[in-house]
């Protein structure tokens, strides 16, 4: 009689971290500065304050929103602020930057908010591969977050990993 398969993966107690599972899937929005400003290069004060207040910001109620002013202009830092003065009652979330910027602060923030409680001295493996591209700076992120409190981090797939870390 042959011996009985041992999946050795399952035994070894190791916990897969896929990334994936932190991509921010919340509905985004821009707001483009550059509709607000005469001829697309200059901002008008009187103007732009009377634009702000005529807007509909109930467009962004809920919404991760992307602050950011796609023309060549200088536009002065009030502005921005004002702008968050608007949003800041509507938005779930405000970020000055493009809309990468705001998915990159969003996954930051979605790693940042693991209980690293449920880590406490195991052994973790961050999933190296999967569907969707993960950008480099998440696995340092999680690599920052976790290292304090895991047993080791090893990065790949349970069945070949690379050492990332080791608790000495």
């Amino acid at each position: 009689m042959s011996e009985p398969f041992i999946n050795k993966v399952a035994e070894s107690g190791l916990i897969t971290l896929d990334l994936e599972k932190f991509i921010p899937k919340e509905e985004t929005r821009v707001f483009d500065l550059k509709e607000y400003l005469f001829m697309e290069m200059i901002l008008k004060e009187k103007d732009f304050r009377e634009q702000l207040k005529a807007n509909n910001w109930e467009i962004y109620k809920d919404k991760n929103v992307a602050v950011v002013c796609s023309a060549d202009a200088i536009i002065p830092v009030w502005a921005y602020m004002l702008v968050a003065t608007y949003l800041e009652p509507f938005a779930k979330e405000i970020v000055m930057g493009d809309e990468e910027e705001l998915k990159k602060t969003l996954f930051l923030k979605n790693i940042n908010a693991i209980d690293t409680s449920e880590y406490n001295d195991k052994r973790i493996v961050i999933k190296g591969c999967g569907d969707t591209p993960i950008a480099d700076y998440a696995y340092m992120e999680i690599t920052k977050r976790l290292r304090p409190v895991v047993k080791s981090i090893m990065y790949g797939e349970p069945c070949s990993t690379v050492p990332v870390y080791k608790k000495r």
